[in-house]
């Protein structure tokens, strides 16, 4: 089953749509810091992306450590990862706040204490405020399964179905203050079969997503670090 991910993986990317690539733009150069990249992870459901950010540090394709998943959902299934994964975790709690701003205060908060360089929303189903994109301008990063600009927000998937589009796809974007805005780092295109339910569709936008977010915080990585150098 391995090898024919392997093999799956490898037949989309070169091979794509009418022979092009379905990843753009595409690089597999792997990254080296020193040190490790050091990653926060905001998720609020079942934590598919997440646990892929593991496998790719876990076989050296990620050059990055993982500090601290946040989720805002305590039955958030990433939470189940992390404890597999033994990743630190904390719940901060929405509902158990008097305001969007004071959730973002304590997220913030958590992020700084642990000198967190760059932050991927992965399934984060949370608007995040002005405070934490500032903090973090260029170094908040975001998944979304489109083909952005189309089909922005909630539901993208059905979105994309109900149009009668016959391609649609995921993308990692940096995050700004207006929802799924932000530049584009990378993008997968993923046609859309005559027989394709939301579920099916769902699972192959995810492989993709699979393949993408690991090579976007690759590319969000070097470009944080460089910048530290020209900065010194």
């Amino acid at each position: 089953m391995q090898q024919d991910n392997k093999e799956y993986r490898e037949k989309t990317i070169f091979n794509g749509l009418n022979g092009h690539s379905l990843i753009s733009p595409f690089n597999s150069e792997k990254q080296l810091f020193d040190p490790k990249i050091n990653l926060g992870i905001l998720a609020s459901g079942n934590g598919s992306n997440f646990e892929n950010i593991i496998k790719s540090i876990q076989n050296n394709q990620l050059n990055a450590k993982i500090s601290i998943l946040i989720v805002n959902n305590p039955n958030c299934l990433a939470i189940k990862k992390a404890l597999k994964y033994d990743i630190p975790y904390v719940i901060i709690n929405h509902r158990d706040c008097n305001s969007r701003l004071e959730h973002d205060k304590l997220v913030l908060e958590k992020l700084e204490e642990l000198s967190v360089e760059l932050v991927v929303m992965a399934g984060w189903m949370r608007i995040v405020g002005e405070e934490i994109i500032n903090k973090f301008k260029d170094r908040l990063i975001n998944i979304h399964p489109s083909l952005l600009p189309s089909f922005k927000g909630v539901n993208a998937i059905q979105q994309a179905i109900d149009n009668r589009v016959t391609i649609t796809g995921c993308t990692v974007h940096y995050v700004q203050k207006d929802v799924d805005s932000g530049s584009i780092i990378i993008q997968a295109a993923v046609p859309i079969k005559e027989q394709d339910s939301k579920e099916t569709l769902r699972k192959r936008i995810q492989n993709m997503e699979h393949i993408i977010l690991p090579l976007a915080i690759a590319k969000v990585a070097k470009n944080i670090r460089t910048s530290f150098k020209d900065n010194k």
